[in-house]
């Protein structure tokens, strides 16, 4: 029976020839999963199909629980024009990820519970479940804490000023101190707005040599070194985002070596490119982002931070911006760049492949890692669990161009760039999307 591509709701399915990988399966042997009533019914081989099954021959992929993005911007509401929260779950779901978080920084922001609300019931149809981050402050202003224990009522997993950080180191306390009791995450923009702007890229050589004002490390590392010593003070769980720098990274790593609460995340584009691309690619605003682009010492200790564990988890910051506001003047664009499409080929060309992780080490960062720090339940690939699968694969070759995106926008700089690995399929809430280029 053919499979459409669309996203259909289908209580039964069987995914023939595909490796089974997490929990008691290892992915190293070949069999057949059956999904009834949106369950995991059975795994083995030779399974016979039902009359009334979807069957789809997954020709060998891997088959793990499902991958969770913690870090994404759907831009809805307010900002419908660059993405929506259906074209972003399209984009998420054609990514491998059967969940994702998304920030605060839409219009209006996602400051009060009916936000929060709002956004769950947009995306309740969704096969990607959207779980809303809620704001650290009133407005994202920095001012005044927002109704952190009424928004995680309405089911916000964390809070967040992102795109701009917790200035103030009472209010950044405070709001430590309550997350405390609340038990989520604060999850920090890094930032020291005193030395980082205007900055339009990295401070280095090569902003010297192009004539544009740079953004310093150290402006992520001063932020970071308060949020840590507030975060020992207070026992509050700091979150560092979208973390760039080696000194970052030996922070955090010291800092949970001295048991603070603190957890971070990296970007694939943050071990993958350096501030070289914006002169290489003769000013391509599609390099330009925040953090940005850093040396390649810095995208080394990104490695090394994922090897060693001092970065848990893998996400993209998939940041949609619309044509027009790219394709301006390199110093008057946005910053940010759609991840969630690529950020699978992007891990598996430049951590798996070279061997810097394992299969299941590299799982770790997209299954386990953001859900706990989350505190989100961790989907299970064992028999009567609720079926929440990607399926995927390690070694398949494809070129990303502009007819396979998913998103609304078009702002990567991977376009026309060769990819392998991807994911083929997930598989959640009674819903399967059969990724087709």
């Amino acid at each position: 029976m053919t499979l459409k591509t669309e996203p259909r709701k289908t209580p039964s399915l069987l995914l023939k020839n595909c490796k089974p990988i997490g929990g008691i399966y290892t992915g190293n042997e070949q069999s057949d999963l059956r999904i009834r009533d949106g369950k995991i019914a059975e795994v083995g081989s030779g399974l016979a199909p039902a009359p009334d099954e979807l069957v789809h021959d997954a020709g060998g992929h891997f088959v793990s629980p499902g991958w969770m993005d913690m870090h994404v911007h759907f831009r809805e509401p307010g900002q419908e024009h660059k993405e929506t929260i259906h074209t972003g779950c399209r984009s998420a779901a054609f990514g491998g990820f059967t969940e994702v978080a998304c920030m605060p920084n839409t219009t209006p922001p996602i400051h009060t519970r009916d936000v929060v609300e709002y956004i769950r019931n947009v995306a309740s149809g969704e096969p990607v479940a959207v779980h809303p981050i809620g704001c650290v402050t009133k407005e994202r202003k920095g001012r005044s804490l927002a109704e952190m224990a009424d928004m995680k009522k309405g089911g916000a997993v964390a809070f967040s000023d992102d795109g701009d950080p917790v200035y103030d180191p009472a209010v950044m306390r405070t709001a430590l101190e309550y997350s405390s009791m609340l038990d989520r995450p604060v999850i920090n923009h890094e930032e020291d707005l005193a030395l980082s702007r205007p900055g339009h890229m990295h401070e280095g050589s090569i902003s010297t040599k192009l004539g544009l004002e740079g953004t310093p490390s150290i402006a992520e590392e001063v932020m970071i070194a308060r949020d840590l010593l507030l975060a020992e003070l207070t026992g509050g769980h700091i979150h560092v985002a979208h973390i760039s720098t080696r000194n970052a990274v030996q922070m955090v790593r010291e800092a949970k070596a001295k048991g603070i609460r603190v957890t971070t995340e990296v970007c694939p584009h943050h071990f993958d490119l350096t501030h070289e691309e914006i002169e290489k690619r003769g000013f391509d605003t599609n390099v330009k982002m925040h953090p940005p682009l850093r040396t390649q010492d810095d995208v080394d200790a990104m490695i090394e931070g994922l090897r060693d564990g001092t970065i848990d988890a893998i996400c993209t910051d998939h940041a949609p911006h619309s044509i027009e506001e790219k394709e301006v003047e390199f110093i008057y664009a946005p910053n940010g760049i759609i991840g969630l499409e690529t950020a699978w080929s992007i891990s598996v060309m430049r951590l798996l492949e070279p061997g810097h992780l394992t299969l299941p080490q590299l799982l770790e960062k997209f299954i386990r890692a953001p859900r706990e720090i989350l505190r989100l339940p961790v989907p299970a690939l064992e028999v009567g669990a609720e079926a929440n699968l990607t399926l995927f694969s390690t070694d398949e070759t494809w070129t990303y161009t502009e007819a396979v995106i998913r998103s609304k926008s078009r702002n990567s700089p991977y376009i026309g760039q060769t990819m392998r690995g991807r994911a083929t399929g997930i598989y959640h809430r009674g819903i399967w999307v059969l990724n087709e280029l």
